[in-house]
């Protein structure tokens, strides 16, 4: 295995795209790593992105939106109080990835780039309207998260690219986000079924909305007809079924040993309306 430590992700994506067989980055490393031990992959080509300047960082922009390097494990993301203020439920999402001892190594990125259709960030990401930017031997773009997972272990990533940064748009006033997953254990366990809502309000009337649910299709989905279903309300009783039966109707889940296609169904219904309100109640400043 050629091990590498670049400087820059310009370089880092050099040495990807002139790679040959299997190529790994390696940032928080809890998937890599383990993959690797298990011996479940053998990557021929490992680069270590860690030493890249700025990768840790979590940076609060001008404008009040956020960027965050490839490297910010979920501790970081915690620790940091202006941002688990602003987006609680992508800070909430990621700290329910594995132990603490995990969590002081696991990134959105890595989280991202594994492509499970059950990562609980992205769901959140998603929600939140987050992008990416890859950096590649043409030079960089900006990607919607939802782009980048194309199937579960895949991703729309092309040779020698790479994720270099992490954006966060700014959270703006009167708006609220939130992200549940159901486990059949009560931590360290894989969602069954995750939603990510996110809103802004008008007075009380919802006049923005992002839903995003994971872990029932093969990539995690950004449901239009959710965010249609509550927007212009004040999430009464009324857009709340609307919406559950929207996010159920989104589903196309498979039967395994965590659950069937039916729970999974129903639960993505019961979960967003559960988040929806969360957010709701952020997004009026008021207790969760």
């Amino acid at each position: 295995m050629d091990y590498h430590s670049p400087a820059s992700f310009a370089e880092a994506s050099a040495l990807a795209a002139n790679a040959t067989g299997v190529t790994r980055f390696l940032a928080g490393g809890t998937d890599v790593l383990v993959q690797l031990r298990s011996e479940l992959v053998t990557p021929d080509t490992l680069i270590d992105i860690k030493k890249i300047n700025g990768v840790s960082d979590i940076t609060r922009n001008a404008d009040g939106s956020w960027t965050l390097g490839v490297a910010a494990t979920g501790a970081e993301m915690s620790e940091d109080a202006e941002l688990a203020s602003d987006w609680p439920g992508v800070v909430e999402a990621m700290d329910l990835i594995g132990s603490t001892q995990v969590q002081g190594r696991a990134t959105l990125t890595g989280n991202l780039c594994n492509a499970s259709p059950a990562a609980d960030s992205v769901p959140a990401m998603v929600a939140a309207g987050v992008t990416v930017t890859v950096t590649g031997p043409d030079g960089t773009r900006e990607v919607a998260v939802e782009d980048i997972p194309t199937a579960p272990g895949r991703t729309s990533l092309a040779k020698g690219e790479l994720i270099s940064a992490v954006n966060i748009p700014a959270r703006g006033a009167n708006g609220g986000d939130a992200y549940l997953r159901f486990i059949p254990r009560t931590e360290m366990d894989i969602a069954v079924v995750g939603v990510g809502v996110n809103l802004r309000l008008d007075g009380d009337t919802i006049a923005e909305a992002r839903v995003s649910l994971g872990a029932v299709a093969p990539t995690v989905l950004l449901v239009d007809e959710c965010a249609k279903a509550i927007i212009g309300t004040t999430l009464d009783d009324a857009a709340l079924e609307t919406l559950a039966a929207a996010a159920s109707a989104a589903c196309n889940p498979i039967n395994d040993k965590r659950g069937t296609v039916e729970f999974r169904t129903e639960v993505a219904g019961v979960l967003t309306k559960r988040a929806a309100k969360i957010a709701y109640a952020r997004a009026k400043g008021e207790q969760a």
